[in-house]
């Protein structure tokens, strides 16, 4: 393997983690949007659905595969520290981590073997991200929030995930098309440039 690719599996490992992280922390806390109930979370994962796109397509299958690898314990051990130093709750911590695992995983394998063959057959950049924002989204949100919180300890997220999760994936959807679809875009194109220049 290369050290240009070395270096970009790093940084998108870490890129991962800290968007995974931080939306673990942010999806215990409830907000009401417009009337409706969510968490904060619905405004940073729809960034982690992107940027799995984005190491797919720049990597590859097997690299990507790699990367998600790398990511996925530590991910899941810091989204538990942080869960746990925010609830003082190691149980609610725990199902937090393994729900985030869970869907993580579900739509990091959906995006590497369901989207792959529109990237390859399709050569406008935004149809494989824009389907896998749409669909992931779905899939992960519903199987995060009825893992993490059906039944939970946290009785107002034990009360409401239905609810919340289907106004998180909506608004999740939203987002990720109106503003991270474009920010996709973009680092697309300087990271080819990049690539072109060395």
């Amino acid at each position: 393997m290369s050290k240009k690719n070395i270096n970009l599996i790093f940084f998108l490992v870490l890129i991962h983690i800290c968007i995974t992280t931080i939306s673990n922390a942010l999806v215990s806390i409830p907000l009401s949007f417009f009337g409706f109930k969510i968490t904060w979370a619905a405004f940073s994962f729809p960034f982690v659905v992107v940027v799995t796109d984005l190491t797919v397509r720049l990597l590859g299958k097997k690299i990507a595969q790699k990367t998600i690898t790398y990511t996925y314990p530590l991910a899941i051990i810091f989204s538990i520290l942080v869960v746990f130093i925010e609830k003082d709750s190691l149980n609610i911590a725990i199902r937090v981590g393994f729900a985030s695992a869970t869907s993580y995983a579900l739509g990091i394998v959906i995006d590497i073997f369901a989207f792959q063959q529109i990237r390859k057959n399709y050569k406008a950049w935004w149809i494989a991200p824009s389907l896998s924002t749409i669909i992931s989204n779905f899939i992960d949100t519903y199987t995060f929030f009825f893992t993490a919180f059906y039944n939970s300890k946290d009785k107002f997220m034990s009360e409401n995930w239905t609810e919340i999760a289907f106004n998180q994936t909506i608004i999740k959807i939203f987002i990720g098309i109106l503003f991270f679809l474009p920010v996709y875009g973009f680092l697309l194109k300087i990271i080819l440039k990049f690539y072109k220049k060395n």
